[in-house]
């Protein structure tokens, strides 16, 4: 609806341009009517044609749905959970009847959640986003047939929120896994998904736009992952599931939403999706570089701060990373990066801000040196560092 609109205010615009001045040279126009000479000088001009030309059928979202629909599923998880006991449970006046060893004990109870995912393998391999099984006891797909299956989860990464499930089954359809590197905001997408239950529900849109950062959407600071952000509408419940584009190939993972907004979807690139799926099916697990650093993206304010608390222009960088903190016995640390230093460069590519320096990061390779530049009380330092896998406990930087 937002592109809609764009386009009549434009056309409006246009259309003022053409009826509603009165310049001079209308006005000359208008003196010599009676002049044949003149007689076209009076026919209004058409406005240009449009900048957008139909170029497809415009039933191609049905098209699209009726040839992957059929590889979409629904993902259903279980999981138990204990439940404390209640305020009530804790009153000083049942306890006196039940004294402080009160026999009642917390109890389990079931705790359902669902989303939806995408077969990319006919032999039922399955992707979809980590958090819809993170922890599940059970998982259950159901496929568009009404068919359902226990699902083994492969393997899935926190990181990135990609995970993979494998049903037992054989010829399955299909997805296509399209490009997510040449995406441009404007082009058509379509989303298809379980959203609160409802399955196969279908929504469309254009992509908004791309890169965003998990600081620009609100989500974990630990996810390295340049969202997809779209107009399509999206709930809980389409989370894992495909946004396709308008030839019906996956080009991302529905995966979050700004709530309390309208039109603010999120889904990871399916560049990002491919090479980490692989990875899990591989070995189960996805190791990521780090180095071991908490950092800060130098604003012109903590630099005055900075200069001004060290008694001398320490950082003469205008952009770059400050180090809050180094982890102990970290690659950071046996590289010999300190807190304080301001990282200005990595691999002589510009660090801007900490997705430069993420970025950077998780497209190394572990153990291969990084060349980091840093300024260090008023000198550039170059250190080789060397990113080692990323522990388990999920560590920044």
């Amino acid at each position: 609806m937002v592109a809609i609109s764009t386009t009549l205010l434009n056309g409006c615009s246009n259309l003022g341009n053409i009826i509603g001045r009165n310049t001079p040279d209308t006005q000359a126009q208008a003196g010599n009517q009676n002049n044949p000479n003149n007689q076209n000088n009076n026919v209004p001009k058409i406005a240009p044609p449009a900048i957008f030309k139909e170029s497809r059928d415009p039933n191609f979202v049905v098209s699209v749905v009726q040839e992957v629909g059929p590889a979409v599923v629904r993902i259903d998880t279980s999981r138990a959970v204990s439940s404390g006991l209640s305020d009530e449970l804790d009153d000083p006046f049942l306890r006196r009847f039940f004294g402080n060893g009160s026999p009642i004990q917390p109890r389990e109870r079931e705790q359902r959640g669902n989303g939806s995912g995408f077969i990319i393998n006919s032999n039922g391999e399955i992707l979809t986003n980590a958090h819809v099984v993170d922890g599940a006891d059970r998982v259950t797909v159901e496929l568009k047939d009404g068919r359902k299956f226990d699902g083994q989860v492969l393997g899935e990464d926190p990181v990135t929120d990609v995970a993979v499930i494998k049903i037992d089954a054989d010829n399955l359809p299909t997805v296509g896994l399209g490009d997510s590197e040449t995406l441009q905001p404007g082009e058509a997408v379509i989303a298809i998904g379980n959203p609160l239950g409802l399955n196969y529900t279908v929504t469309s849109g254009i992509i908004s736009a791309t890169g965003r950062s998990s600081r620009d959407i609100g989500a974990a600071a630990d996810k390295r992952v340049d969202y997809i952000q779209t107009d399509a509408a999206i709930n809980p419940g389409n989370s894992g599931g495909p946004l396709l584009n308008a030839s019906g190939q996956v080009i991302g993972m529905n995966t979050a939403i700004i709530r309390g907004a309208q039109g603010l979807g999120f889904a990871i690139p399916v560049n990002t999706v491919k090479r980490i799926s692989q990875e899990l099916i591989a070995k189960g697990r996805v190791d990521h570089p780090y180095l071991g650093i908490q950092m800060v993206t130098l604003t012109p304010e903590i630099k005055e701060k900075l200069n001004s608390e060290l008694g001398s222009p320490s950082i003469s960088a205008d952009k770059g990373v400050l180090l809050m903190r180094i982890m102990r016995g970290s690659p950071a640390s046996q590289g010999g990066l300190k807190a304080g230093d301001v990282i200005v460069s990595i691999n002589k590519q510009a660090v801007n801000n900490n997705e430069d320096v993420q970025r950077i990061v998780e497209n190394s390779k572990i153990g291969q040196a990084l060349n980091i530049e840093v300024q260090r009380n008023g000198r550039t330092i170059n250190l080789a560092v060397r990113p080692a896998p990323l522990p388990t406990n999920g560590q920044r930087g």
